[in-house]
């Protein structure tokens, strides 16, 4: 199997992006089971060198992602000009180093020139500031790929969580959840489990929007008009779909253990429990695209940029997680597209209907 291509964007300069991912690729064999390609500025990754002290990180420079260095760590100049490092403070510079880091590897997933892609942390701020007209790395990757629907999906060993709403307002949250939104996700979430994860028959569970998922519609009737249905219609078309569940009662009593993944309806509601239970080893898995990405559970944390002390283990699950990802999505493709194990299939699934 041909190894991953993975690109690798820089984040805001003033963070802890280049910091983790200095950290995460000083492993002596990341480019056995990858080509790691990252997005930046060979002088931005030299100030960060200096700063780590004790990590000799050897890349390729690159000005082109169509030939690609397989057994090296590539480096693609993005920009040549020096820039302005201020560390630990919301920049414009810093917002516009990070939207030409996005913009190039966007460029080379849509020209298949890399497999997926590892996202360190931007500030929302900084990249209004530089003119980034996206919410977030989700809603981005979505529109520029050309996805209607994609799916938040938080993954870690022992949970996974996706969102029906992404970055939005509390005040918006209640418009924008339709039956039609909600059945959306509840197929992305089926089918990237199969794909992506190698769960057979997954068993999803699906949140409330109110407090006591309505009590019955005591405290709120979108349960009983919106989300249920929703559930019933999957169901119907052969989907393992729960609920809805109470969010604090679903995680309080360790429910979550029981399912391969939860839908919940709002940011919060579903990454505050996730980060309780996984922080520092949780994937931000952006699910439904054309091409893996994903990105570690942390922000830019300003308040430690600079001082050595950031911790990779999250960065460095979100490529492995990636590079899992892509060889899963290469096997199970290679599997449904067999015409033996199709053929197996069908007769498989007539002998179950004549039983």
């Amino acid at each position: 199997m041909q190894k991953p291509r993975i690109g690798i964007t820089v984040g805001d300069i003033n963070g802890i992006g280049m910091e983790v991912i200095i950290k995460a690729l000083d492993h002596p064999h990341i480019t056995n089971i990858c080509t790691p390609v990252i997005y930046g500025s060979s002088k931005v990754t030299s100030y960060f060198k200096n700063i780590i002290g004790n990590i000799d990180l050897n890349y390729f420079k690159i000005s082109s992602s169509e030939r690609l260095k397989w057994d090296r760590i590539n480096l693609y100049n993005c920009w040549e000009d020096g820039v302005q490092i201020s560390l630990g403070k919301v920049t414009e510079e810093g917002g516009r180093c990070a939207k030409i880091s996005l913009a190039q590897a966007m460029h080379d997933l849509n020209q298949k020139y890399i497999d997926g892609v590892v996202t360190a942390p931007i500030h929302k701020k900084a990249m209004q500031m530089a003119g980034f007209e996206y919410p977030g790395h989700t809603e981005y990757f979505a529109k520029e790929s050309g996805v209607k629907e994609s799916l938040m999906f938080m993954v870690h060993q022992d949970i996974k969580v996706g969102l029906v709403t992404n970055h939005l307002p509390l005040s918006e949250v209640r418009g924008a959840i339709t039956q039609e939104l909600i059945q959306k996700k509840i197929e992305i979430m089926d089918q990237v489990l199969r794909r992506d994860f190698g769960v057979e028959k997954p068993v999803i569970a699906v949140l409330g929007l109110n407090p006591h998922a309505g009590d019955e519609g005591v405290i709120g009737n979108e349960e009983e008009e919106i989300i249920r249905p929703a559930i019933i219609s999957e169901k119907k078309k052969g989907k393992m779909v729960m609920g809805p569940f109470p969010a604090d009662g679903f995680f309080g009593s360790g429910q979550y253990r029981k399912v391969d993944a939860v839908l919940a309806m709002y940011h919060d509601q579903g990454l505050i429990p996730f980060k309780l239970l996984s922080f520092g080893s949780g994937v931000n898995y952006t699910a439904g695209l054309p091409f893996v990405r994903t990105s570690p559970d942390h922000g830019t944390a300003f308040d430690i940029a600079g001082k050595n002390i950031a911790d990779p283990s999250s960065f460095r699950q979100a490529l492995f997680t990636a590079i899992d990802i892509v060889n899963n999505r290469v096997n199970y493709d290679e599997m449904f597209s067999n015409p033996l194990r199709n053929k197996a299939t069908l007769v498989d699934e007539k002998i179950e209907g004549d039983g």
